[in-house]
């Protein structure tokens, strides 16, 4: 019994030692496969043998974080994942899942590749975290000017910030970003070959008539719309509406003239190869004889444009000021009475005296693509397509005035494109406390302007006739590097713009 004790002890001990060792053995060789399939799946070539986008690779060679004079190579996932201890094996897992089901599910054709390089959707793939690990010391004395200036606000900011406001290509080179060129001599891109005009159009009756702006060939039309009343603001009832749009109340409008389109680049140009001071600088101020001192604005930070061009697109990125100078100058050179629309007038223009939620038909719950629903089925866009450039069909740019349909009142793009400056303050419960029913012109001060109508970016709730949104000036001049920051160009505003109002009694004295 003693003996049998002993062996079946033995046994039993020989037992638990094998299945130790085995456990031992199988727990090293799944670790060193995990950390083995991990560093596998965390190189460059493994990254690129999936990866969808059709230039990754090409433009990440091109970046300065691959082709720069030391030699260095940073590599994807130190800038497309957390570093290790930060959460980096969980966003791997969750990034890893995100692209196997984009090269296994997506069609690669149909991503808008554009629009995932816009700031507000590259901050989702690109960590702060990543960026701090390797640049760490922020003012090398080799720092430029500006980028001391920009680095000391960064590390000051109440605000949360992240590097690539700033640095947003610089992981992936693009030729046409804003980041890459001081674009200082741009110029009208103009294809007439007609001799410059003499003089403004010259007008004795309200009807339609195309302006021309002296000293160039630039020229555009300027649509007669007659006084009438109209309810402004949006219903109770109306799908995705706002709290700011109500209450409903009937305003009555003398007749002015609108622009046809919002200001093109020609335009803006044209104002500003006439008042602009190559090499001024912020807080400079420059007069000049054929302007009776009217200051033009400094030169832009970067390319205004883009990269998307200029000619007959909207002109985007000046600031509400320098919207507001473009209007006195041409005002000045056409001897008419220029400026921009009132909240008002600019919602009574796009509705083209329809009362519904766009100038055309359509129920605003089926053209949205937020929500779950919408994001299965897609949103119905068989009407707003042609007659709105908004997120669902723009290259997540701005589009030519011939891209869409006029509405009831002829005018183009009021709805979508870009954003439109208004002249009036912004004030959430304006409509609740304003009684005025005879061309209103809004409150009488506030911190930020009124700004109407959606754009290239903006999902179809946003493009709706009644919608209203409002300057943002501080958050708009983030990344702009100069101390003080330009009251010019807005440094992180790619969606607004504005059109222009001619007022009656200017021009013919009724």
């Amino acid at each position: 019994m003693i003996f049998r004790k002993s062996t079946r002890n033995n046994i039993g001990r020989r037992t638990k030692i094998w299945f130790l060792s085995v456990g031992i053995l199988l727990t090293v060789i799944i670790f060193w496969s995990g950390n083995k399939l991990i560093k596998i799946t965390s190189t460059d070539e493994f990254c690129m043998s999936c990866h969808i986008h059709p230039t990754a690779d090409q433009t990440w060679k091109l970046s300065t974080h691959h082709n720069n004079s030391s030699g260095v190579i940073v590599s994807c996932v130190e800038c497309h994942l957390p570093p290790k201890g930060h959460g980096h094996l969980f966003a791997k897992a969750k990034q890893g899942f995100k692209d196997a089901y984009g090269y296994f599910i997506k069609d690669s054709a149909k991503i808008d590749w554009e629009k995932k390089k816009l700031l507000e959707n590259a901050k989702k793939f690109v960590y702060e975290s990543s960026c701090l690990e390797c640049h760490r010391n922020l003012f090398p004395v080799t720092l430029s000017v500006n980028g001391g200036n920009a680095h000391l606000f960064y590390t000051t900011s109440k605000d949360p910030l992240n590097c690539i406001n700033c640095h947003l290509n610089v992981g992936h080179y693009d030729k046409n970003a804003a980041a890459h060129a001081h674009d200082t001599t741009f110029g009208v891109t103009v294809t007439s070959t007609e001799p410059p005009f003499l003089e403004a159009a010259r007008v004795d009756r309200f009807e339609d008539f195309t302006e021309k702006i002296p000293g160039t060939r630039v020229s555009f039309k300027m649509v007669a719309l007659p006084g009438g009343s109209f309810n402004m603001g949006s219903p109770d009832d109306e799908p995705l509406r706002d709290a700011d749009e109500g209450p409903v109340r009937k305003v009555t409008l003398s007749k002015f003239w609108i622009a046809e389109t919002e200001v093109t680049w020609d335009e803006y140009m044209a104002f500003f190869s006439a008042t602009a001071s190559q090499g001024r600088t912020e807080g400079q101020v420059v007069s000049t004889t054929k302007t009776d001192a009217i200051s033009g604005a400094t030169p832009p930070w970067g390319a205004p444009d883009q990269g998307w061009g200029k000619g007959s697109r909207p002109a985007i990125t000046m600031s509400w000021y320098a919207a507001n100078v473009y209007c006195q100058w041409l005002s000045q050179v056409t001897g008419k009475k220029y400026r921009l629309p009132t909240e008002a007038e600019w919602e009574y223009a796009c509705r083209g005296r329809t009362e519904t939620p766009y100038f055309f038909e359509g129920n605003p719950k089926k053209m949205t693509s937020e929500g779950f629903l919408r994001k299965i089925l897609g949103p119905d866009t068989s009407l707003i397509a042609s007659r709105v450039v908004y997120r669902e069909n723009s290259p997540s740019r701005t589009g030519e005035p011939s891209f869409v349909k006029p509405n009831p009142f002829g005018l183009k793009n009021m709805a979508g494109n870009v954003a439109e400056f208004c002249s009036d303050f912004y004030s959430p419960d304006f409509y609740k406390a304003d009684s005025t029913g005879l061309d209103p012109a809004g409150p009488l001060k506030g911190p930020e302007h009124v700004i109407r109508g959606g754009s290239f970016k903006s999902d179809a709730k946003d493009v709706r006739s009644a919608a209203r949104d409002f300057t943002k000036t501080k958050a708009w001049l983030v990344t702009d590097p100069q101390m003080p920051k330009s009251k010019w160009w807005y440094s992180d505003c790619i969606d607004v713009g504005f059109r222009v109002v001619c007022e009656i009694d200017s021009v013919t004295g009724q």
